[in-house]
């Protein structure tokens, strides 16, 4: 088998830094050591009981078969329903497209959109995935770094820097995966004049907008004037009803461009699983008040783990607005050296951390920046602490 090459868009593929270091942490966690997990982008919540039931009931009434490539009838029209309710936007069961997790959706927007040479604009820090998708379309990744000023919010100007001839398109996440930053409405539209002006596509991954604090609003910028048209709204289940293994995500857009979508899926997967469409539905149409009681604990622990971490030498960290996580600025800790071990940057602190302190957190290096790290806090409260309390004594030591 060694005369047989892979082919060349998987074999410069980096693996997902988040899933890697989750991997690695279950394994220890596997040979009976006590590792405290503060790496996983899920929920620790079960999904709620009416929506287990709902998938229960589904099979039970032999609902074990294929269904439309894009999602059921049934579906479409309660992701259409909350789409109403939650952004005002109103679309038809043709501009719908239902897939196997959010990642999926996402995957098959940018395949959908980006050609070969195609500019993509992807603010810095980035969900890990977005720029190997946009690579494995064949596209170019041009990162745009939002001014320190802007304490992780996206701005036109930010945009304008990094604008190149070839640039076709922008992915907005917001709330974003790993700062938690939430652009407001004043600056997504002059996002959006940008956007016009320069004739740009945006992919909107709204993922963590049901999970926001502070009383801050998550708009939709497909919502403002002349946006719809050009925007693909991307969210799913996993996150707001703890449905992270249910894997269903959904695209909301331009009829054409969910066409195009439809027949990429129908050649890659066919439909998402049947019985999880019919969970998903249950989540969407059902009682919303387990989503609230899981926003609230998780704001509980943002503000718990968000006064610890700045209370720690050499650790900044701007106040999150949206999902679960810390973005924590790690710089002051460069240079030191704990336990005997240099620490260079945030994949060095995240190994001592690991394996002198047993607690696992993830290096920024997968998100675009190599002095930060991500601190989920999509856990148990007593096992933040702990997590913290570890930290905070190799820091101290």
């Amino acid at each position: 088998m060694t005369d047989i090459a892979l082919a060349q868009r998987v074999a410069s593929l980096a693996p997902s830094p988040t899933m890697t270091l989750d991997a690695k942490t279950k394994a220890l966690i596997g040979q009976g050591l006590d590792i405290v997990n503060l790496t996983a982008g899920e929920p620790d919540f079960d999904t709620p009981e009416f929506i287990r039931q709902a998938a229960e009931e589904a099979m039970n009434r032999g609902e074990t078969r294929y269904t439309p490539v894009g999602g059921t009838a049934r579906l479409k029209k309660a992701v259409i329903e909350r789409l109403k309710t939650d952004t005002g936007l109103s679309y038809g069961a043709e501009e719908v497209l239902v897939s196997a997790g959010a990642k999926h959706s996402l995957y098959n927007a940018v395949l959908a959109l980006t050609n070969p040479g195609d500019g993509v604009l992807l603010p810095v820090p980035y969900w890990v995935t977005y720029p190997e998708q946009i690579r494995l379309a064949g596209g170019e990744v041009q990162l745009v770094t939002i001014a320190a000023e802007h304490r992780g919010e996206l701005t036109a100007e930010d945009l304008e820097r990094a604008v190149r001839p070839n640039t076709r398109g922008l992915i907005l996440n917001s709330p974003s995966n790993p700062s938690g930053a939430v652009v407001g409405r004043a600056h997504l539209e002059s996002i959006a004049q940008f956007a016009l002006q320069h004739h740009l596509w945006i992919i909107s991954d709204e993922i963590y907008s049901r999970l926001i604090y502070d009383g801050v609003e998550a708009l939709s910028i497909a919502a403002l004037p002349d946006m719809r048209d050009r925007t693909l709204v991307i969210n799913g289940v996993s996150k707001a009803y703890a449905m992270t293994g249910w894997r269903i995500g959904y695209t909301a857009g331009p009829q054409a461009i969910i066409a195009a979508m439809a027949n990429l899926q129908s050649q890659s997967t066919s439909n998402p699983s049947s019985i999880s469409q019919a969970a998903a539905q249950a989540a969407l149409e059902g009682p919303q008040e387990p989503v609230e009681e899981m926003r609230r604990e998780f704001d509980r622990r943002r503000r718990y783990a968000v006064s610890r971490v700045q209370s720690m030498p050499g650790l900044t960290v701007n106040e999150p607005k949206g999902a679960f996580y810390l973005w924590v600025n790690a710089a002051g800790v460069m240079g030191r050296t704990i336990r005997g071990r240099n620490v260079t940057n945030a994949d060095d602190l995240a190994l001592v951390w690991l394996e002198e302190g047993r607690v696992s957190v993830v290096p920024g290096s997968g998100f675009g920046v190599d002095d930060h790290f991500r601190l989920s806090y999509a856990t148990s409260m007593d096992r933040l602490a702990e997590g913290l309390d570890r930290m905070e004594q190799l820091l101290e030591e």
